[in-house]
């Protein structure tokens, strides 16, 4: 399989793993009637609509912010799938793929919803006190393990061959 090849299946795989767990947990597992679900000590189902960008920043529900945010998407979106078709090596172009999968899949939930569907609570308690993680999504996920799969290949992947 050639490596732009490997990088849309990325894409497609994230996209469609992350939205298939948006609908599954909106639609039948029916989150939002059942409040937080521990999974295990460490890890809750709960359901937050993020309006912002990354991590809840920059919150604003106002239409033409909401608008601004789709076109920087898809701008970043056409400048990733172009970087993909270049990249030389396979690590970066399925990294690639995960950050356009992601991506896509976010801007999916804000073109339905109006903001982005994030389920996932990691939090851990110590003396008493519990300290929560962002809520986030399988999205997210793959464009957090695609940046450090880039980062990856950019310092201690195989080296460019030398020019003469």
């Amino acid at each position: 399989m050639r490596p732009f090849h490997a990088g849309v299946l990325a894409a497609v795989a994230t996209l469609i793993a992350d939205q298939a767990s948006k609908l599954w947990l909106l639609n039948v597992f029916d989150l939002a009637h059942r409040g937080a679900v521990r999974v295990t000590p460490f890890f809750d189902l709960v359901l937050a609509w993020n309006i912002g960008i990354s991590f809840g920043w920059l919150q604003n529900d106002g239409q033409a912010a909401q608008i601004a945010l789709m076109v920087v998407k898809a701008v970043a979106v056409v400048a990733l799938a172009v970087w993909m078709a270049r990249s030389h090596t396979r690590l970066a172009t399925i990294a690639l793929g995960l950050i356009i999968g992601g991506a896509i899949g976010n801007g999916i939930d804000r073109l339905a919803y109006g903001a982005v569907v994030d389920f996932a609570l990691l939090h851990v308690e110590i003396g008493g006190t519990t300290y929560n993680w962002y809520v986030f999504n399988l999205a997210d996920v793959a464009i957090v393990a695609g940046v450090a799969a880039l980062l990856y290949d950019s310092f201690l992947g195989v080296p460019a061959a030398k020019a003469p």
